[in-house]
């Protein structure tokens, strides 16, 4: 409902992922239910504003899905009703080496994929969007929101972006300002690093334990001649191209008979400030393995985003006053399984479970919203996470020293070799060194081998067009560079302009002036396709990633 320029709602719902619809969903079934009956119902109006043109265009995942909690939602549904891309067929793992792919005789613990299913999430976003508009919930993508409202101290709705302002923030004669929505509670479901939740946790001081830490994943959707690559067969590889110090691996899942995903999750921890995981996802794809099964197929999509992987101990808390975080933006990813879809529904349908008693009480004060924790705390997700709560800061100091920490954990149910059993984490961007004191940097280590010949691998703005990323280039820069001048005199002498190599979009360029030498940086911030490495890896914190227009970005369909 409007009134006096506002719109009011019950329920604003920010992010339109599968955390964000699965808690619409199941608080618009919670109210059903109990109004089933009763002449005296309970009112119920759920607004839910995504920055993507529609449900699914921002949504990547690898994806193997663990059906559990999708069941759970919709027990309506049968499974074969769900929309899945194919059962998980076979499941391999391989260590590679430059030229040899040595498949494992086992697989590791808790990566089994026995159940699962290979799956779209954009397919999966826009499936629950159509069930949450026929229960009622509002839905409308292309909205993007910029700023939280409080009053008192207190979180009252949030604002969209205003629109028609021009590069210099300046308002032009389409400029519209933002729509502010108040709200009795906001869900804030924006992904990983959602802007949002980033600063409002940042605000209130809700990191408990560990901060959180990510990889960046980079993913194309291939079609191949039929009987190349079998439906639902999954492989995950660990070894090259990534060094022994550095955390992570690649994958390959056949989505069909004649469509195959295939990428890389490059952890951010990194020493080198070279290592670019789009080049590395370049070389993984020229590996004689990867190679030989992509070789008579064409891209069709490519994405990239990042995965929030600090697990059990970097998990902020999800509430405060009037507000809940669900799903990525909370940080709800089991790594060894490297899944968090059916966490990310869970936490939506537990948030509704705290959500429907609030409001009976109406009140959403975070003494009553703290039975989402309280409810998280007896779940399946968090004996999930429990188990496995060290797994992540057992491999910060290299993948051979990580197996071992992890063999321990197996046997000790999660603990850490630390006196108090909890491993620490650091910030990302805290762990480059400089770059002379680089032996033997990525970029210069593969140079050869990075040429690009558009057939099987390609430069970023060739990938950039397969993202379908588009941007209004008239509004202001939305990856926003506080201070260039650090960038000139320290972060590129110090570290030769990591962003140029962290992002996978080429937003970030650093050229040099022909006739000074001097070196600066350039932005080309309509190539983005919203994986927020910039505003995590930034060795300074120098970068900060913004919502753009609504609808702008890229068009991921089926990644």
């Amino acid at each position: 409902m409007t009134k006096s320029g506002f719109i009011e709602t019950d329920i604003l719902v920010i992010g339109g992922g599968v955390a964000g619809l699965s808690f619409a969903i199941h608080i618009a079934d919670l109210v059903e239910k109990h109004n089933q009956g009763l002449s005296n119902k309970l009112p119920l109006n759920v607004l839910l504003l995504e920055k993507g043109a529609s449900l699914g265009s921002h949504s990547l995942s690898g994806a193997v899905v663990n059906p559990s909690t999708i069941k759970e939602l919709l027990p309506e549904i049968a499974e074969k009703d769900l929309p899945f891309d194919s059962p998980v067929t076979k499941d391999e793992f391989y260590h590679l080496l430059p030229q040899h792919a040595i498949r494992m005789p086992f697989t590791p613990p808790f990566m089994g994929n026995r159940g699962n299913f290979v799956a779209s999430i954009g397919k999966i976003t826009r499936f629950l969007g159509e069930i949450a508009e026929k229960k009622g919930v509002q839905v409308y993508p292309g909205f993007s929101v910029d700023e939280l409202l409080y009053e008192n101290g207190q979180v009252v709705g949030a604002k969209t972006i205003d629109t028609g302002v021009d590069k210099h923030g300046k308002p032009m004669e389409n400029f519209q300002p933002g729509t502010k929505v108040l709200a009795k509670l906001v869900i804030l479901a924006e992904g990983p690093r959602g802007s949002l939740s980033t600063k409002f946790i940042r605000k209130h001081e809700l990191v408990k334990n560990n901060p959180q830490v990510y990889s960046t994943g980079v993913k194309e959707l291939w079609d191949v001649p039929e009987g190349t690559f079998q439906a639902g067969r999954v492989i995950h590889t660990l070894g090259f191209p990534f060094e022994f110090n550095h955390f992570g691996g690649g994958f390959i899942y056949g989505m069909n008979s004649r469509q195959v995903a295939v990428g890389i999750a490059a952890a951010l921890d990194y020493k080198d400030p070279t290592f670019n995981p789009h080049a590395a996802f370049q070389l993984y794809k020229k590996h004689p393995f990867v190679a030989k099964i992509l070789e008579k197929g064409r891209i069709l999509k490519y994405g990239a985003k990042t995965i929030p992987e600090g697990g059990f101990y970097s998990l902020p808390q999800l509430y405060h006053d009037h507000v809940m975080i669900v799903g990525d933006s909370a940080g709800f990813l089991s790594m060894p399984s490297l899944k968090g879809i059916h966490l990310a529904i869970e936490s939506g349908m537990l948030a509704a479970q705290t959500a429907f008693e609030a409001l009976q009480k109406n009140d959403f004060s975070k003494g009553q919203l703290q039975s989402y924790e309280d409810r998280y705390q007896k779940s399946s997700g968090y004996k999930n996470l429990y188990r496995v709560r060290n797994f992540r800061a057992g491999f910060q100091y290299g993948m051979i020293l990580g197996a071992f920490h992890f063999a321990w954990q197996i046997v000790t149910g999660g603990r850490g070799i630390a006196p108090s059993g909890k491993m620490r984490l650091h910030e990302d961007a805290s762990c480059y060194q400089k770059l002379p004191d680089v032996k033997n940097p990525f970029l210069t280590k593969f140079k050869k081998e990075l040429n690009f010949d558009k057939k099987l691998t390609f430069d970023k703005v060739t990938d950039v067009f397969y993202s379908g990323s588009k941007h209004d280039e008239e509004q202001p820069c939305h990856c926003r560079v506080l201070d260039f001048d650090l960038c000139r005199d320290i972060c590129i002498p110090k570290y030769g302009g990591p962003c140029q190599h962290f992002c996978p979009a080429e937003v970030y360029e650093i050229v040099t002036d022909p006739k000074t030498g001097k070196k600066d940086l350039h932005l080309h911030p309509a190539n983005c396709v919203h994986c927020k490495t910039c505003d995590i890896n930034d060795p300074f914190g120098n970068i900060e990633w913004a919502v753009p227009y609504g609808g702008d970005g890229p068009e991921y369909e089926n990644l």
